[in-house]
């Protein structure tokens, strides 16, 4: 926090000098200074670039339980995967994000690949957002905003006033940095060199080419959008120059989703394919019809009729391309909503499965790097990884009960082997979180964090006891160390059956945090304590009953005892999703 506000104020005094000669009168001298054009051009650059880090950082977390309810309610219907795509995008203010969490989901199970390109389609939408932002022109207000969002942040006590000015601060800085791009460019207006390349720019496909290579190199859509609409506001650029440079946009922005994509499993594959190929297709359909879709933007779009030549092309055209852009995402994905589960099987038939190297024991699945500056997102992924852990735990459980009843050694050597992944994906969560804990956190973040690292402890710990306990156990059972009788096999069998019902109940409740499966798992410990303290007290009796094998009796003894801690680890692992009142009143 205090880096960030020693940022904030030296870019704000920076802002405060420079101010009187960024918005003096500028000089109409035809001689171009280069090196002061270039450190206008790429400051203001550099501060736009900023302001929308810091508006989408306050944005992502005043809104950010927001975007993680709506995916975790995203249904099949492919038109609200589109406002949710749209949505999320415009608050993380990058494609390339929604993009990744897309992924985690695709690879849980939770949503199917046609989804997936329902919620690509919206977020092509919401990057025009950006783009409608950029548009209005407010220069003269920045420094306002800037100074009011400032006071906000240092002078409110609430956390979502805090997000709000800090919000609004960097909606100034956009503001601002664009105003400085502006002016560093206004010197071009009247040089032949420059004037001559953006003349070329009235061939569609070299804009096209030059947008969608420098939007690959800054990787960054809105900030080629940002500079289009700034050379538009300067009116060196035409409306159909300015379209054309949009769609490369959106063609260089693949370049981030395929950079994403590399090395990841193949559904983050898939993903950035869909990414490619909608962007593309839409590019080619509107490709020849660039002079409809300006004529279209000027119909609906602001006049300014006392204006003529270059100061009415300056007038206009920003908020024309603005449209243009926003006309032109919508559109392409009402052609192609219709065809979402076509696509889907297209590119799943382009990218087949393939197998990992055995020398890969398991790899995170749900856990990404680019979600870090969005905790809240992040976290999803971190629930998912867990219920991954957990329903691995879950059928090693299974797998050992069936090799016992089976007299498999080789399943349970395979049992013993699955406990390396599960100390494998342990170990990458904890690493993930701790990473995670650097952000600037909200309470509630902060408390999700806590109980993370306790639930995959605690399953972990889960892991060795079958591992270390009831694997060997069951070797001696196979091998016939252990003559239990036909009465003690069937209520060691009922304890296991429900220790294994209560472990699903387990992996759903950390899936969703769900609060009621939490619930069920402590009203199933009633019960499993109940055939446990059966069990002990059976054995109790056998003891005094007749003569019995001491060896055999204190391997029983252990049996039950391991499945007793199991129960023990499962039932902490649920008091952790219920509220501080009900974990008290629970505890014995």
């Amino acid at each position: 926090m205090f880096k960030r506000q020693g940022v904030v104020l030296l870019l704000l005094t920076l802002l405060l000098f420079g101010a009187q000669s960024v918005w003096g009168a500028a000089s109409q001298s035809q001689q171009i200074d280069w090196l002061d054009m270039g450190k206008g051009l790429f400051g203001g650059l550099a501060l736009f670039l900023f302001g929308m880090e810091m508006m989408s950082s306050a944005l992502k977390s005043a809104l950010g339980s927001q975007m993680k309810m709506l995916l975790g309610k995203l249904t099949s219907n492919r038109f609200s995967a589109v406002l949710t795509g749209t949505f999320v995008t415009a608050v993380v203010q990058s494609s390339s994000v929604t993009t990744v969490l897309v992924v985690g989901f695709v690879s849980a199970g939770m949503m199917s690949m046609a989804q997936s390109v329902g919620v690509i389609m919206g977020a092509n939408i919401g990057t025009t957002v950006t783009a409608q932002i950029v548009a209005f022109k407010v220069e003269e207000a920045a420094l306002w905003m800037i100074a009011v969002g400032f006071l906000m942040f240092f002078v409110s006590k609430r956390e979502n006033m805090k997000h709000y000015g800090s919000m609004l601060m960097g909606l100034g800085l956009i503001f601002y940095g664009m105003g400085l791009m502006g002016q560093a460019m206004y010197p071009l207006r009247s040089y032949p060199p420059f004037l001559d390349l953006m003349a070329r720019m009235a061939n569609p496909v070299f804009a096209i080419a030059v947008a969608a290579g420098f939007t690959a190199l800054v990787q960054s859509s809105s900030a080629t959008t940002a500079l289009v609409i700034t050379m538009a506001g300067q009116g060196l650029i035409t409306l159909e120059a300015g379209i054309a440079l949009a769609f490369g946009s959106n063609i260089g922005t693949c370049v981030t989703a395929l950079l994403a994509s590399l090395g990841k499993p193949r559904e983050a594959v898939r993903v950035a394919a869909v990414h490619v190929v909608f962007n593309i297709a839409g590019v080619l359909i509107w490709l020849p019809f660039i002079a409809l879709l300006a004529g279209w933007v000027t119909s609906i779009s602001p006049t300014h009729a006392g204006l003529t030549g270059t100061a009415r092309l300056a007038a206009e055209v920003p908020r024309q391309i603005a449209n243009a852009h926003t006309i032109f995402n919508v559109a392409n994905t009402l052609i192609f909503i219709a065809f979402t589960t076509q696509i889907g099987r297209l590119v799943q038939r382009l990218i087949p499965e393939k197998s990992e190297p055995d020398r890969v024991i398991i790899k995170p699945e749900f856990l990404n790097d680019a979600l870090l500056k969005t905790p809240s997102l992040a976290l999803q992924g971190v629930q998912l990884e867990i219920a991954r852990m957990s329903a691995l735990v879950s059928a090693m459980f299974d797998s050992l009960q069936s090799a016992i009843m089976a007299g498999d050694r080789n399943e349970l050597a395979e049992v013993k082997r699955r406990d390396d992944r599960v100390d494998v994906l342990q170990g990458e969560i904890l690493r993930y979180l701790a990473a995670l804990r650097k952000q600037e956190l909200s309470d509630t973040e902060g408390k999700d964090i806590a109980l993370f690292m306790r639930a995959v402890d605690l399953l972990e710990s889960i892991g060795d006891v079958i591992e270390t306990e009831l694997v060997n156990i069951g070797y001696r059972v196979i091998d016939g160390e252990l003559n239990a009788s036909e009465s003690q096999r069937k209520r060691v069998k009922h304890i296991g059956d429900r220790l294994f019902e209560a472990m699903n109940v387990m992996t759903i409740a950390l899936k969703d945090l769900d609060q009621n499966a939490a619930q069920e798992i402590l009203y199933m410990k009633q019960d499993i304590d109940q055939l446990l303290a059966d069990a002990m007290e059976a054995q109790t009796d056998a003891l005094a009953q007749s003569e019995v094998n001491v060896a055999e009796t204190r391997m029983e003894m252990n049996l039950l005892n391991s499945l007793k801690q199991i129960q023990t680890y499962i039932k902490r692992i649920a008091r952790l999703m219920l509220p501080e009142e009900i974990q008290k009143g629970q505890r014995r």
